[in-house]
C-alpha cells in the first residue's frame, strides 16, 4: 500500500472540526502536532486574528509539520514540547486560556516505518522507540536492564499482555546470553514466548481477527509506552488542561487502546 504523502492521515477529522467549531479569532492548541493533518484544517479557519499553537516531542515533526502551515492565515507558533509541559508553553505565548485543544495520540506512519525510532516489528531495526531525542533511555535499555518480575509488570499494566510473564522470562534468559538490541529479535523472542495457536503469522488471512495480530504487537506497544513515559504525560496533560480552557472551551483527545481510554475518562 502506498503511504500518504504526508506520512499520516489525520484520524477524525471531520468529527475534530464539529466537536471545535474553529472561528476567526480562536485560540487553539494542538498537542500532538504530528504531520499538521488536522493543524492545517483549523489554521485555515482562525483567520488573522486567531493563533494556533503547536507541540510536538519528535522534531523531525516539528520541521515537517512547520513546512505544511507555511502561508497559514493565522499565526502560528510551534514548540518542540510534550504536553505534559502544557503551562510553561501557554506562559511563553502568555495565554492563559485558549478556546480549544486537541491530543491525537496516535502514532504516524512515517513514524513507524522509520529506524531513527525503532518502532516496528515489521522490519529490522536499532531497539530504539523514544520519540523525543532528549529522552535518555532507549527500549533497549529498558528489555536489558529491567527486572524480570518489573518488565512483566509493565507489559500486562500497559498493553494488558496475558503472557506477560512468559515473555519476561524468554527476554531475561536471552539476554543472559547477549544483549538485545534489535527490533527483530526482540520479536522473535516474544512470538516464541507464546503459545502457537496466538503466535501465527499476522500477514496470514483468516476470518479470526485474533489470527491476524502479531503476537509482539502488545509487546512492542507497552515498550514504547514505558520508553516515552506516556501514561504520566498524559495524566499531567489531563490535570493541566481544564484550567486553561475557556468557559465555552474543548479538550478532544482521540485515543486507541483501553490503557489510554480508562484515564481519559476519568
Amino acid at each position: 500500500m502506498q503511504r500518504p504523502a504526508t506520512g499520516h492521515d489525520p484520524v477524525l477529522l471531520q468529527e475534530v472540526l464539529d466537536a471545535f467549531q474553529p472561528a476567526k479569532g480562536n485560540v487553539f492548541v494542538d498537542c500532538t502536532l504530528g504531520r499538521a493533518g488536522h493543524a492545517r484544517e483549523i489554521t485555515s479557519r482562525l483567520g488573522p486574528t486567531g493563533l494556533l499553537i503547536g507541540l510536538d516531542v519528535d522534531p523531525n515533526n516539528l520541521t515537517f509539520a512547520k513546512s505544511q502551515l507555511e502561508g497559514a492565515p493565522c499565526e502560528v507558533r510551534l514548540f518542540h514540547a510534550n504536553f505534559a509541559e502544557l503551562s510553561d508553553v501557554l506562559r511563553e505565548v502568555e495565554r492563559e486560556h485558549v478556546d480549544g485543544m486537541l491530543a491525537d495520540l496516535g502514532i504516524s506512519t512515517n513514524q513507524l516505518f522509520d529506524e531513527r525510532y525503532g518502532l516496528s516489528f515489521a522490519q529490522d531495526m536499532p531497539l530504539d522507540m523514544r520519540m523525543d531525542p532528549r529522552l535518555d533511555k532507549t527500549a533497549a535499555h529498558f528489555v536489558n536492564s529491567m527486572r524480570e518480575e518489573d518488565l512483566a509488570n509493565v507489559l500486562y499494566e500497559l498493553a494488558q499482555e496475558r503472557y506477560s510473564r512468559r515473555i519476561a522470562r524468554k527476554i531475561a534468559d536471552a539476554r543472559r546470553i547477549s544483549p538485545i538490541n534489535s527490533t527483530e529479535r526482540l520479536a522473535e523472542l516474544v512470538r516464541s514466548a507464546i503459545p502457537r495457536v496466538r503466535a501465527k503469522p499476522s500477514s496470514k488471512r483468516s476470518g479470526n481477527p485474533r489470527e491476524r495480530i502479531d503476537p509482539a504487537t502488545k509487546t512492542f506497544m507497552a515498550l514504547r509506552m514505558a520508553v516515552n513515559r506516556e501514561i504520566p504525560n498524559l495524566a499531567a496533560l489531563l490535570e493541566q488542561a481544564p484550567q486553561h480552557l475557556n468557559p465555552a472551551g474543548r479538550l478532544a483527545v482521540i485515543s486507541f487502546h483501553s490503557t489510554e481510554d480508562r484515564l481519559v475518562k476519568q
